[in-house]
């Protein structure tokens, strides 16, 4: 980057440090007009910042405006930014002193010997350790909006106090707030969480649980229709259908490695700690389920090798806060499998599932708003995280690094990103919000192959263990759904649409044809409807378009005569009269070549 985009918001590390210190001003103009107000934590995010206070009441609209006035108002004041540090002990005794008892909690967990950094600006300080920009002067005031105001747990905990959680953005310049703002409003029209409810694509219900969605039947059509495409295509990959259970006992995630480095993000059904009786979980993945298949007899060299490939409902213990629509629930559907290679086949085999991929994510017309990302271990990890040893870790890293600069692929790279038995290959998408998250991985493992007892015999007759490629095809089918109704706006493409055509008769004269007709496209595969109301034709076309339907086949009493039909496309309008064979023919190709319209 060059030395003159080093402070603008082209740098990440500015962009985050200038959010970052708008946090701390939306912290001090709180204590401002709310003294009795407690602050909890208040970091810089990927679309902006947030804090969290603990308040009686939740800010209103009106609060949010008062704020944002006395921010604008500290900005204007140019107060300098300063450090300083105190002992551990020191630290705690000037937060009990401004009865800030969140502060004291995040400074007692910090090591006896930690020497604690604070930020000033003006009659303000703040536990943080930065950095900051060097002046409140330094944000545009005018530029900064508090977006909204939510609850959220201290420490994303839902044992712990309900706080209220107030998220903001800035930006440089006026102008870039203005188009920034503009593109949430169009982001609000397309956000799945919306939109997939207003066409009924999905719905939740309290009383069923948080992260819970309900399919609705056009939902479930777009699902079992990517499903089954990815299945196909995987078989004719010489992949393995499986199908293995939803749970398994506390022993068998022993093994794995789950139930101690994952058991906080799986359900279990009995007393973990009792070994006297037992005790099951819900699976959160499905690899050590299908390695059973490569168990179930002793393997060859000539076996491998082995690609698997399973539609598995895996279930998470995400945090309530985490949850957002269909792109983070607790039960979810992955095109998931696994490839059990020998080390001479591994780039070779990783390629091809890279390939796969991104063959899937072109089709469905993702892959263009695709990031790749490197994910890495930490070895400095203070939760020990991560299974095996350095030696481990620097040869699968290198052996990942090596193959992914040979396929010539552009990535970043995540450090502490890494599952706990290998790095991966993250294939990242943003939804209409900004928010980021994982659609497709490829992981190598190293690890859990000797965990299992995985050998087989290599050509010299000795046992070996192999390497395992875990990979997905498509991904979260619920998480796809979402990016595909915000991509498309709801209008997804014919092929994979939930209802393809729908006849709309002019006069009740005609209803009995749609019906024969609709009859034979039935037959033929394709997914049709009649709209035999008694309605205006006007009021039949625009409620189809308002439902996204991609073909309106309008039927009069000329097209009953001529045994013809007259279609309407939502986006191309009228095409004219033509037979019902010349129809097929066209909706064939569109549907055949998974066209994007």
């Amino acid at each position: 980057m060059s030395e003159e985009n080093l402070y603008t918001f082209e740098n990440p590390e500015y962009r985050r440090t200038y959010w970052h210190t708008c946090s701390h001003v939306l912290a001090q103009a709180m204590k401002r007009l709310h003294p009795e107000v407690k602050l909890a934590i208040g970091p810089s995010i990927e679309n902006g910042f947030y804090y969290d206070f603990d308040v009686e009441k939740p800010f209103t609209e009106e609060d949010l405006a008062a704020l944002e006035a006395e921010m604008r108002k500290i900005c204007k004041e140019k107060l300098k930014l300063e450090r300083f540090e105190l002992p551990r002990a020191e630290a705690i005794r000037f937060m009990e002193e401004k009865e800030e008892p969140y502060k004291v909690e995040l400074i007692q967990d910090l090591p006896e010997d930690a020497h604690i950094s604070f930020y000033k600006q003006g009659e303000f300080t703040d536990l943080c350790a930065g950095p900051h920009l060097d002046s409140t002067g330094r944000i545009k005031g005018n530029a900064i909006k508090l977006t909204s105001a939510t609850g959220a747990y201290w420490r994303g905990d839902s044992k712990r106090k309900m706080l209220q959680r107030i998220y903001g953005v800035a930006f440089p310049k006026k102008e870039e707030l203005d188009e920034y703002l503009a593109r949430q409003a169009e982001a609000l029209k397309r956000d799945h969480n919306k939109l997939g409810r207003e066409l009924e694509f999905f719905t939740t219900v309290d009383t069923i649980g948080q992260g819970l969605p309900v399919l609705l039947p056009k939902g479930a059509r777009v699902i079992q229709t990517l499903q089954r495409w990815v299945e196909d295509v995987e078989q004719a990959h010489d992949y393995q259908l499986t199908k293995t259970p939803l749970f398994a006992k506390r022993e068998f995630f022993k093994i794995s490695g789950h139930w101690d480095h994952y058991l906080d993000g799986m359900f279990v059904m009995g007393d973990p700690d009792d070994y006297t009786k037992e005790c099951f979980a819900l699976r959160p993945m499905t690899c050590p389920f299908q390695y059973q298949v490569f168990l179930n007899r002793q393997r060859s060299y000539r076996d491998l090798p082995m690609r698997l490939g399973e539609t598995s409902t895996l279930f998470r213990n995400e945090d309530s806060g985490e949850m957002h629509g269909l792109i983070r629930v607790r039960q979810f559907t992955i095109s998931e499998g696994h490839n059990i290679v020998r080390p001479d086949q591994l780039e070779e085999e990783f390629r091809d599932c890279l390939e796969l991929a991104k063959y899937f994510l072109g089709t469905v017309g993702l892959l263009d708003g695709c990031t790749f990302r490197f994910s890495q271990w930490d070895p400095a990890n203070p939760n020990n995280k991560y299974e095996g040893t350095a030696e481990q870790w620097e040869h699968a890293q290198s052996t990942m690094k090596q193959i992914l600069d040979d396929l010539g692929v552009e990535y970043t790279v995540g450090i502490d990103e890494a599952a706990f038995y290998g790095p991966k290959l993250d294939i990242q998408y943003h939804n209409v919000f900004g928010k980021e998250d994982t659609l497709v991985t490829i992981q190598i493992d190293m690890l859990l192959a000797q965990r299992f007892g995985m050998y087989y015999i290599d050509e010299n007759g000795e046992k070996a263990l192999p390497y395992i490629l875990h990979r997905t095809s498509l991904g979260c089918y619920e998480r796809t759904l979402a990016y595909l109704i915000e991509a498309y706006a709801g209008a997804l493409p014919t092929w994979m649409a939930p209802e393809q055509v729908r006849f709309l008769a002019v006069t009740d004269r005609a209803n009995g044809y749609c019906r024969e007709q609709a009859a034979a496209l039935r037959a033929l595969g394709f997914r049709v409807t009649v709209d035999d109301r008694n309605e205006k034709i006007g009021k039949k076309i625009r409620d189809a378009q308002m439902e996204k339907i991609p073909y309106m086949l309008i039927v009069g009493d000329r097209d009953v005569e001529n045994g013809t039909v007259s279609p309407r496309h939502r986006a191309d309008g009228d095409l004219g009269a033509m037979p019902m064979e010349q129809f097929i023919a066209l909706l064939k190709g569109v549907v055949d070549g998974k066209e994007k319209k």
